[in-house]
């Protein structure tokens, strides 16, 4: 289950039941997906391939952070020709540091000359266990508001400014609460 908080966690706080299961499931996937969206980055580790194209310089940045490791990259020359690049050859900047939420690139060395592009296999992302703490309380707090709604039955609707039925509208996408969470881990330009 692709996830940014755990299941049984989440469960256990909510004091959801087995009958519910499938509700919570359901929040806690649409909470990580929507957070993914609303940063336009993903979170949970694994591989990613990529074409950078090079205009003339040597610097290729990559799409996801924070980057674990480098498993391979093809320089792509003017003619169409593929070229694999030797670990030497290149060197990641500012780093592969899985820890260190910054979006990384790709400084080739300066002996290529006419390359088009670079095409890249790496991994980025947190682990499961390694994900920042506000990340998952953010995911949390967002699916817990998802579960609510779904529970009163309103799903779509703010509840009222009067008495009655007066004043009911439709409801943001996202607390702002969960906005001000998701602020730090928001993709970052290099």
């Amino acid at each position: 289950m692709y996830t940014l908080f755990p299941l049984e966690d989440f469960k256990a706080f909510m004091g959801v039941d087995d009958r519910e299961d499938r509700t919570a499931r359901f929040c806690l996937v649409t909470a990580s997906l929507t957070i993914e969206g609303y940063c336009k980055r993903r979170f949970l580790r694994k591989q990613f391939s990529e074409r950078i194209a090079l205009d003339g310089a040597l610097f290729a940045p990559l799409r996801e952070y924070p980057v674990v490791s480098i498993r391979g990259l093809l320089l792509e020359a003017g003619g169409g020709g593929l070229l694999n690049a030797a670990p030497g050859s290149y060197r990641a900047v500012p780093g592969l540091d899985g820890e260190l939420d910054v979006p990384c690139g790709l400084e080739l060395a300066r002996g290529f000359r006419g390359l088009k592009a670079v095409r890249a296999v790496y991994v980025a992302g947190y682990t499961r266990g390694g994900l920042p703490p506000g990340l998952g309380a953010a995911c949390m707090e967002l699916a817990v508001w998802n579960l609510n709604r779904y529970r009163g039955r309103r799903v779509g609707m703010a509840g009222p400014t009067g008495g009655g039925n007066e004043g009911w509208g439709f409801e943001t996408s996202m607390p702002e609460n969960v906005r001000s969470l998701l602020e730090p881990f928001k993709r970052k330009l290099i």
